[in-house]
């Protein structure tokens, strides 16, 4: 992992500034696409691992509801 130094950080604040990137980010413009986007968190990394240790656990605790009837 990269450790900035503060001249580094304030440098790169200036940079930024003058830059203005949120000035050109689009984003989603369709609902279609707004739905999409709304997901890419839930496609990768901990959200899926997250997803998937959710599901196991909510088959085991229907198991168990089955077992205690």
């Amino acid at each position: 992992m990269r450790v900035w130094t503060e001249e580094e950080r304030q440098r790169q604040r200036e940079l930024i500034q003058r830059w203005k990137p949120w000035t050109k980010s689009t984003g989603a413009k369709t609902p279609e696409g707004k739905r999409r986007s709304s997901q890419n968190s839930f496609k990768t990394g901990k959200s899926l691992e997250i997803r998937e240790m959710i599901k196991r656990l909510n088959k085991l605790l229907k198991k168990q509801k089955e077992l205690l009837r």
